[in-house]
Formats: C-alpha cells, sequence, structure tokens
C-alpha cells in the first residue's frame, strides 16, 4: 500500500498534501521553503519516505488558454529534480483562487500565513487527481 502526495510549487513555497492509503482522501500536510533548493528536495524525499509515498503529483500552473508560461516550465523543471518517484503532472489553474475561498469559508485567516494557501491548494490539486483516477 502506498500514498500519494501533491505539490503546489511556488516561486517562495511548496505546499504538500498527502492522500490516504485508499487513495480516496487528500489532506493537507505542511509547507516547505522553495529556496535552498536542495534542501527543499530533501524536505520532498524526507515526507515522501516517511508516508509510504509511490506517487507525487505536481500541480502545472497553465495559462488560461491552457498554454505553458513561465511558471508551468518553472514547476516542471524543479519537478524533474525528484528522482525516484512516478510524478504525474495535475492542471490547476484557478486552485490558489479556489484555496483561498475554501480558507474563508472555515474562517481561517490566511493573510499573514500565505503558506496555509499553499497546502490547501497542494489538497485540491490531490482531490482533481483522485477524482480522475476512481
Amino acid at each position: 500500500m502506498y500514498k500519494v502526495m501533491a505539490l503546489d510549487i511556488g516561486t517562495k513555497r511548496i505546499g504538500i498534501a498527502l492522500s490516504d492509503f485508499l487513495l480516496m482522501l487528500a489532506q493537507g500536510h505542511s509547507y516547505i521553503s522553495r529556496q535552498p533548493e536542495k534542501q527543499a528536495l530533501e524536505q520532498i524525499y524526507k515526507i515522501a519516505k516517511e508516508n509510504h509515498v509511490e506517487k507525487i503529483v505536481v500541480g502545472l500552473p497553465l495559462n488560461m488558454d491552457g498554454s505553458m508560461g513561465f511558471q508551468a516550465e518553472d514547476c516542471e523543471k524543479f519537478a524533474s529534480k525528484i528522482q525516484g518517484y512516478e510524478i504525474i503532472f495535475e492542471d490547476e489553474r484557478l486552485t490558489s483562487d479556489t484555496a483561498e475561498e475554501n480558507l474563508r469559508e472555515k474562517k481561517i485567516d490566511f493573510k499573514k500565513n500565505k503558506g496555509l494557501v499553499d497546502i490547501e491548494s497542494a489538497c485540491i490539486i490531490l482531490e482533481q487527481y483522485l477524482s480522475r483516477k476512481k
């Protein structure tokens, strides 16, 4: 049995979510600093190993017309450095807006802690992937 990890890769932080072993639920895990990159990769490997992860879903922030922009290329470049795991890209257009709305509905103040938005975005990315796999 294994879990799936989702990453919301931003320029400053990376939001992380994990599935359950049944691959039905997504739960926010944490966020990490993207820099220094070597340390970020080490933290991803550590979390993946501790949680029996075999697949990593990476949010791909495509442009609204579906084309690849700078941010999507940056995410692909970072994800290419993750070795030993199956990497799956998931369209994540508008997940940050949805994540902020979800947090507002839960009455969670994220203004001073943007990492909460990154975690919620990673959950949304993972939920999208898991529901497609059902």
